[in-house]
């Protein structure tokens, strides 16, 4: 986080900063790349590979006499420039180059370097089988996002150094070899077979990419460039499943960002054991094999579809047009994740976009909440890798959305066309995306990037209404809660926005079922202020920043009525779901049957899903007559989200309805999913004598033994649904077996997770058990292994995980594993210091909730038949 100007940051959260922080710069350039030649030889069984790079540079000055690379734990053998030996010194980060002679301007060099690499930790990544995963393919693939090209070649490793690229490598049969560009040979040399690749437009080191494998490879087009997926063989079908909408996209994109996709072809590579989702190398994206959808997965699955925008958008943002520095990072991520909405949008329509925003708001919003608060934009860090966070990428499309909302549609197609055209083939920072906007629209957009952009946080709005009939007057106050500390930081937190305030009336003809709207644009820029609207009549609903395109977060204080007219009339999916939380933070059987109307009528299958999470929070027993009908809805997201309401009412009732589902399947794997976790959660520490801990645990365990699948997901989530019974040893003692390296390793990752879900409950041997399994599972190498053991002991409460988290921090060669390590040591700090007195505490205070609730579901229901026997004695009277 900035400190010296846009800090932001409260009491309340934590630094961005960690110690060693420091600011980042380019480094100065001795000239301009201008080409990169890798010419490699792979030796896949020893994990190995040797070879030449060599580097064309156009010195920017005379006089130069030595020249800095960065290469890390490579063998550097041999430096020549034109075929001349060059002294040099090595230091297994840097090479330094003396040259024989100094540099002339502008008079091009070429330097050789022969070189060879041993097992490398980063950057290139042998994958085969081994005594655990026989069945594992043998595949070779690169990740240089941010600054890992340097463990695979000496290079110039910053993105603000552009020059086309060469790779030749060879191989041996049955591999192909796939890199940037296009393929310019495949030559047979005995029983080798040689690849020549060439990138012809410029791009950064990191976007240079080899991947090497037994491929299917099926060939698609966009007008008459090929477009081409790489899968394991007998996966075609699911890659034409997962990818098959891609030209479709590389059309939308053409046109959405004014430039017809820039390359000679566009290649995707599914790969094994990948540790990103994707990565949008030039013209060559590589994607983990984990996208790959089965049919009964493509029913509800659209983060594949999302995957392949999000990647294929960046061959705009990104690829064509390039950050100068790591710090403007999400011009192109905040894009790409726009990019996202953009596509459901063209795709699915106005309101699955909106919903779709809506869960990037709130991906960014907990991050904000939970973990730090940055602006945008820093360039004080540790290494690079920290930045690519949800501040990066969901709150970077949320600017993106807001700068379209400010322009309309129209002019914000023109700046984003103006912005690419201007700088294809160039490097960015945030000032040219302003200076683009200005140039082609007229707008000064500074002040929106000053607030949401260079310092971090958001308006926390508190709206309350009220109506004074005499005056026929609406009055509505705003206050921004982020600004309640000292009158300084109150100052600095306030935001300064224009906001639609829209007052809804329902017409009175049939023809015209929608409500009618009048629209009222107000500054909000104190820490309080009130409004006042003279109205021809009270307003059957009020919607405060009318379509929600505001980045915030915001409590609504109006009355019942109000917001039940908003649940039902408002036409924006967002201003609904707000209304359906304002109702069940009021509670009441009043606003049960207006969710459980909701739940059954309303249209939009995300409201629905919303509706169902605000059910459960109502506790009253007829919540559960409510829900249950969700679980016949046609939309698959919806019954998953009644199976997790019905989770937390754990009833002998709600209990058989998600056993059935367990039992007799469901067409989604999610929805299946999630009846499996819950039958954890539901039987746990639950005195119900029918739901018994001992029963769920066998159901669970007959699903980890028979119910193989897609990704592992339901297997996943039967260790999910054991970690929540955290007492119990026989659970523990089912999770602890498929920590075991020979389990499919999205089942183990699961279990690795749910070790520190369930630690919080089990006695101090148990305890013991946990601890020195995850210390185990924490010398492991791979990235995904190392993550689920942070997550899992960032969970516990002991301070022998902090010693654990610790060694993991020192050892680990991953800067966003360090990170992640140290944060959870943090997280177990403040667990350590709970007291077990407040914990009690609070187990007695739920205990009299739970009284207090099923004595007002009996007070609601006597009510309910009260008023129906007077209204029938009324009725009989008359």
């Amino acid at each position: 986080m900035l400190h010296s100007y846009f800090d932001t940051e409260t009491d309340s959260q934590k630094s961005f900063e960690l110690p060693g922080a420091r600011p980042h710069y380019n480094p100065d350039r001795p000239g301009q790349v201008e080409h990169i030649f890798l010419d490699l030889v792979l030796d896949i069984p020893n994990k190995s590979f040797h070879g030449d790079c060599t580097i064309t540079l156009k010195p920017v000055q005379s006089g130069i006499e030595t020249l800095r690379l960065d290469a890390v734990d490579l063998e550097i053998e041999a430096v020549k420039l034109d075929q001349v030996d060059q002294s040099f010194d090595y230091d297994g980060e840097q090479l330094e180059i003396y040259l024989n002679q100094p540099t002339e301007a502008d008079k091009p060099i070429k330097i050789a370097i022969t070189y060879r690499v041993d097992e490398p930790q980063r950057g290139l990544y042998f994958i085969t089988p081994n005594a655990h995963y026989p069945q594992k393919p043998t595949q070779v693939w690169t990740q240089g996002e941010d600054e890992d090209s340097r463990f695979w070649f000496p290079c110039f490793d910053y993105p603000g150094q552009l020059a086309t690229s060469e790779i030749r490598v060879q191989v041996t049969p049955p591999f192909i070899a796939i890199s940037n560009g296009e393929l310019l040979s495949r030559e047979t040399q005995g029983e080798k077979i040689i690849y020549h690749w060439l990138q012809k437009q410029v791009h950064p080191t990191y976007l240079m990419t080899l991947a090497v494998g037994d491929f299917a490879e099926i060939q698609d087009h966009w007008k008459n460039i090929p477009v081409i997926y790489y899968v394991e063989k007998n996966r075609e079908a699911d890659a034409r499943r997962s990818m098959g909408k891609t030209p479709q996209m590389i059309e939308f994109f053409s046109q959405a960002f004014g430039y017809a996709y820039p390359y000679p072809k566009y290649a995707q590579v599914c790969v094994d054991d990948f540790i990103f989702g994707g990565m949008e190398n030039t013209s060559t994206t590589l994607l983990t094999d984990r996208c790959l959808l089965d049919e009964k997965a493509a029913i509800d699955n659209r983060n594949t579809e999302s995957l392949v925008a999000h990647e294929l958008a960046h061959q705009w943002f990104g690829d064509l047009v390039v950050i100068e520095h790591w710090s403007h990072a999400w011009i192109k991520e905040g894009m790409a994740t726009y990019s996202e909405v953009l596509w459901t949008e063209q795709e699915y329509g106005k309101e699955e976009a909106a919903y779709y925003r809506l869960n990037e708001t709130r991906s960014y919003l907990s991050e904000d909440r939970s973990r730090y608060r940055r602006p945008i934009v820093t360039h004080i860090y540790r290494e690079a890798i920290e930045l690519y966070d949800r501040h990066l990428y969901e709150k970077g499309a949320c600017v993106y959305h807001m700068i379209r909302t400010e322009l309309g549609d129209e002019l914000f197609t023109k700046a984003i066309h103006t912005f690419v055209q201007n700088n294809a083939h160039k490097t960015v920072e945030t000032v040219d995306l302003l200076r683009a906007i200005l140039q082609s629209t007229g707008r000064n957009l500074l002040f929106l990037f000053d607030q949401y952009v260079y310092r971090g946080g958001h308006p926390d709005y508190k709206v309350s209404y009220s109506w004074d009939g005499e005056n026929k007057l609406a009055k509505i106050t705003v206050k921004q809660k982020q600004a309640k500390n000292s009158e300084k930081a109150s100052e600095r937190n306030l935001f300064d926005l224009k906001i639609p305030i829209a007052f809804g009336y329902l017409s009175k003809s049939p023809d015209q079922p929608a409500p009618q709207f009048q629209i009222f644009t107000v500054r909000i820029h104190e820490a309080e202020q009130s409004f006042y609207f003279p109205l021809a009549e009270k307003p059957k609903l009020i919607s405060f920043d009318a379509g929600n395109n505001t980045l915030k977060t915001v409590s609504l204080e109006y009355p019942v009525a109000e917001l039940k007219a908003q649940l039902q009339y408002d036409p924006d999916p967002i201003s609904r779901i707000f209304a359906a939380e304002s109702l069940a933070r009021k509670g009441g059987l009043e606003v049960v049957k207006t969710l459980s109307k909701a739940i059954k009528d309303e249209p939009f299958w995300g409201v629905r899903v919303e509706v169902a999470k605000q059910l459960n929070k109502i506790k009253l027993d007829q919540a559960f007559a409510g829900l249950i009908g969700g679980l016949e809805d046609s939309e698959p997201r919806v019954r998953r989200a009644v199976v997790n309401s019905l989770a937390k009412i754990k009833t002998p009732d709600s209990y058989q309805a998600v056993k059935s589902i367990v039992e007799n399947g469901d067409a989604s794997y999610y929805v299946e999913a999630s009846a499996i976790t819950a039958i954890g959660e539901m039987v746990a520490g639950n005195p119900d004598e029918t739901l018994t801990e001992e029963g769920g645990i066998k159901l669970l365990e007959s699903v980890l033994q028979e119910r193989e699948g897609w990704n592992e997901v339901l297997r996943s989530a039967a260790i999910s649904g054991l970690s929540r019974m955290k007492t119990s040893e026989p659970a523990l003692n089912l999770i602890l077996k498929y920590t075991d390296p020979t389990v499919h390793q999205a089942l183990r990752l699961a279990a690795i997770r749910a070790l520190g879900t369930i630690s919080s409950g089990q006695n101090n041997i148990n305890l013991e058990r946990i601890l020195q399994r995850l210390e185990e599972l924490s010398k492991e190498d791979f990235f995904l292994t190392q993550v689920a053991v942070v997550v899992a002991l960032q969970q516990m409460e002991t301070p022998k995980a902090i010693a654990v988290l610790n060694d993991l921090a020192d050892q680990t060669l991953d800067g966003r594993v360090r990170r992640k390590a140290e944060e959870a040591v943090q997280k177990v700090q403040k667990n350590v210091g709970s007291d077990r007195a407040l914990k009690q505490l609070r187990q007695e205070l739920d205990k009299v909730k739970k009284d207090n609730q099923e004595l007002r579901s009996r007070l609601e229901s006597l009510e309910a038949k009260t008023q129906a026997n007077s209204k029938a004695k009324s009725n009989g009277k008359n």
